[in-house]
């Protein structure tokens, strides 16, 4: 049987695409077959290259004026797209293409400090500013808005009082590196491709 097969955008560090890579590692019915960055620096090409991954390095041009990202993906016959701190907003012909089949994970509980703008630190940033006494993580469907796809999965943690942005951060990765790779491969099973 063929394995299903995962595409993964990222721009930065990558340590959610590696904990999916590790999830699928040895997994019988789907594997990460494709690592992609806008950034030719970004660790998460080394991670790659540590699970014998192969990665493709794109531009703006490349990603939004040409169908080489999504014929790419074809040719690969990828079946879900999974971004893992993937800063850019997905084109229209990348969507068509993969209708339904693209999630985003985001650092906090849509659709709360969610839009343009808001990753990483700064989301973190904002709770604490506005004192929030819980944050989360959200795992959505990819439209052509940031952080507006259907959600799929919303997980929380408590902010303690003297929690500062780097325990925010912690307690948030936590809850991603525990369910993201599991949701994936949840969605895959439902599209009936696992």
């Amino acid at each position: 049987m063929l394995k299903k097969r995962i595409a993964i955008f990222a721009s930065g560090s990558g340590s959610n695409a590696q904990k999916i890579m590790e999830h699928f590692k040895k997994h019988p019915e789907a594997e990460v077959a494709i690592v992609l960055s806008n950034n030719p620096n970004a660790y998460v090409i080394q991670r790659a290259d540590n699970f014998e991954v192969p990665s493709h390095v794109f531009d703006r041009f490349d990603f939004y004026n040409t169908d080489n990202i999504v014929d790419l993906l074809r040719k690969m016959e990828i079946d879900i797209i999974v971004l893992a701190g993937f800063l850019w907003l997905i084109p229209e012909n990348l969507l068509n293409a993969f209708p339904n089949k693209i999630i985003n994970i985001h650092p906090a509980l849509l659709p709360k400090y969610g839009g343009k703008g808001m990753y990483g630190d700064r989301v973190h940033q904002a709770v604490l500013s506005n004192k929030e006494t819980e944050s989360g993580i959200t795992i959505h469907f990819v439209n052509a808005q940031f952080d507006e796809g259907e959600v799929i999965h919303q997980s929380r943690f408590r902010i303690e009082q003297g929690d500062d942005i780097e325990m925010i951060k912690f307690k948030c990765q936590q809850l991603e590196h525990l369910h993201y790779p599991r949701v994936v491969e949840n969605l895959l099973k439902k599209m009936k491709t696992i």
